[in-house]
């Protein structure tokens, strides 16, 4: 659906990065969205305010790269509402419109060429030993860190009430399909498509080789000790929510009941995206010239 000035998109700017990069994009932003009259600007929130929480909004849009979105989704609660990444990080998968394409973006979120894709989050709770809990919310992942350890540490994991394993090494990661492009792919997971159901169980530098990781279903419960915990191991919560994590406790995770909500323009590739942010260019580009005519007169074999 357009949006036109009689029935304008309510939108929440979120720029919560004080870096001069993210406040500039904003003062740039806020002068541009004064002169679209189809986009109607609610609140902004530009440092650690909560009040989006009584703010009506249709959209969020997100100044700064994956983290900032991250914590975005997280503050929204069971309350998600659709958010638009504007990337002034380094990499966005989910913020992926660089600055240099903003106008073209809202031209668009204006004319309605977007669609809102939904992606799975989970909640962890960590039990403690002394009785008490906590409870996270998250998009990305949940992991075991040997961290502050400096030690090789065993993890053990329960799917739905069922021993699957221990695993020791220096820690295991619970991804979700958002999550599987962050921490667990560079500890080695598959890249799963992000609107899949489905959780990742990535080992981090496993003691077994032969330990590999686990795609498992959504809608099952995952759960983690590690008996002999020494101290400095950590639950890390979206790379972002640090716990100890001690002999004793068991952090659960599950699917939420709620879902984050990414706005991905109507010209957005997911594959596009691998392929521009991970460098997939296919063949190796062979250097040409003088060292590719001393390559040609190396001998060949016949076989």
């Amino acid at each position: 659906m357009t949006n036109t000035p009689s029935n304008p998109l309510q939108v929440v700017v979120i720029a919560r990065d004080q870096s001069e990069r993210v406040q500039q994009t904003w003062k740039q932003l806020h002068a541009g969205l004064r002169a679209r009259p189809a986009i109607h600007v609610v609140g902004a929130l530009t440092a650690e305010e909560t009040a989006h929480e009584q703010i009506e909004a249709d959209m969020a849009l997100v100044i700064g790269g994956d983290g900032a979105i991250l914590r975005a989704c997280r503050s929204f609660g069971a309350r998600q509402i659709p958010v638009l990444g504007l990337n002034q990080g380094r990499l966005g998968f989910l913020a992926d419109i660089p600055t240099d394409e903003i106008e073209e973006g809202l031209d668009d979120i204006e004319q309605g060429k977007y669609k809102i894709v939904h992606h799975i989050m989970f909640e962890c709770e960590l039990h403690r030993r002394d009785g008490t809990s906590v409870r996270h919310i998250g998009l990305n992942e949940t992991s075991i860190l040997s961290a502050g350890s400096l030690a090789m540490i065993d993890v053990e994991l329960a799917i739905d009430g069922q021993h699957v394993t221990t695993y020791s090494g220096d820690g295991l990661i619970i991804s979700t399909p958002v999550g599987s492009t962050a921490h667990s792919l560079s500890a080695g997971g598959p890249i799963l498509r992000q609107d899949l159901e489905a959780f990742v169980v990535t080992p981090i530098c496993p003691h077994t080789l032969t330990v590999r990781p686990l795609v498992d279903r959504a809608d099952v419960e995952y759960e983690l000790t590690a008996p002999h915990a020494p101290e400095g191991v950590t639950l890390v919560i979206d790379g972002q929510i640090r716990e100890p994590f001690r002999p004793g406790d068991r952090a659960v995770i599950r699917r939420a009941p709620f879902q984050f909500q990414l706005v991905r323009l109507t010209s957005h590739s997911y594959y596009g995206t691998l392929h521009r942010k991970l460098g997939w260019d296919g063949q190796p580009r062979y250097r040409r010239g003088r060292a590719a005519e001393s390559d040609s007169s190396t001998p060949q074999s016949s076989e």
